[in-house]
């Protein structure tokens, strides 16, 4: 198995290797005014949960644009992904929030030698979630 996996997508050093996992968790508590005291504040649950990958691609080493493609692909669904790690433990059901691809280094044709990139997921309920499935032309991407 790969570093990472989002749906049947494995991160691996064959397609987006990512060198920084970044994961944050928030909790709501909203707070209610009071006369002459501090605001009276009500812990309502957790709040949202996000992941972010960021890496460098080097195309002639490892994966390159059409693995991004396939994450634009699963992002255009809307559908939720499960995350699991390199250990097989799940992480949760996420949702695709953003993706950011910069190149540079180009070769005389204008190809990136060097793209960096960054995922955003957002973590949903797993009861709740629409999982998504790769279609018949995003599988050929693979």
């Amino acid at each position: 198995m790969g570093m990472l996996a989002l749906g049947q997508f494995v991160f691996s050093l064959h397609t987006l290797p990512h060198q920084e996992l970044q994961r944050q968790y928030g909790w709501r508590h909203p707070s209610t005014s009071r006369i002459g005291l501090r605001p009276a504040r009500q812990f309502l649950g957790p709040d949202d949960e996000s992941v972010n990958l960021s890496g460098v691609l080097l195309p002639e080493i490892t994966g390159g644009p059409k693995d991004l493609d396939l994450l634009r692909a699963m992002g255009d669904q809307g559908k939720a992904w499960p995350l699991v790690d390199g250990e097989g433990t799940v992480l949760g059901v996420f949702v695709i929030d953003g993706l950011s691809e910069t190149r540079s280094v180009f070769f005389s044709d204008g190809t990136a030698r060097r793209i960096e990139f960054n995922l955003s997921l957002k973590r949903v309920d797993d009861e709740r979630a629409a999982l998504g499935q790769l279609t018949p032309a995003m599988r050929s991407l693979i």
